[in-house]
């Protein structure tokens, strides 16, 4: 259950980074702003962080993301086509567009991944 929002300030390592699954070898996530933890009441912003060799899921939500890559080589997937993507690139994802990234080099790939909160996308 979501809980008041609240003031937060905190560095980015000290939220735990949570294993995406099997679905998703070598991706971590961190919920840097999120309705539940934080009581945010629209927007959930996140931090995937993608091993060498790891990808997370091709798929596809009622939702659009907004990413902003932070350090790495990556790729993104949409809709089949593979792109090259780097820090300070950003993406747009559209709601119900197939998409997956991957890490492309022998680094961390870390970017952000900001999206509406779940209930506002249950309303619809």
């Amino acid at each position: 259950m979501a809980k008041d929002p609240v003031f937060k300030h905190t560095h980015y390592s000290e939220i735990p980074a949570d294993e995406f699954g099997d679905e998703a070898p070598g991706v971590t996530i961190r919920r840097l702003i999120d309705e539940e933890w934080d009581g945010a009441p629209f927007y959930n912003l996140r931090m995937l962080e993608i091993a060498p060799g790891g990808h997370t899921p091709d798929h596809a939500h009622a939702n659009e993301h907004e990413n902003f890559v932070v350090e790495g080589e990556g790729e993104v997937m949409v809709e089949g086509a593979y792109h090259p993507v780097g820090p300070g690139d950003v993406i747009f994802i559209p709601a119900g567009m197939r998409h997956q990234y991957r890490n492309a080099g022998e680094t961390t790939f870390r970017f952000l991944c900001g999206v509406p909160v779940s209930k506002l996308l249950d309303a619809k």
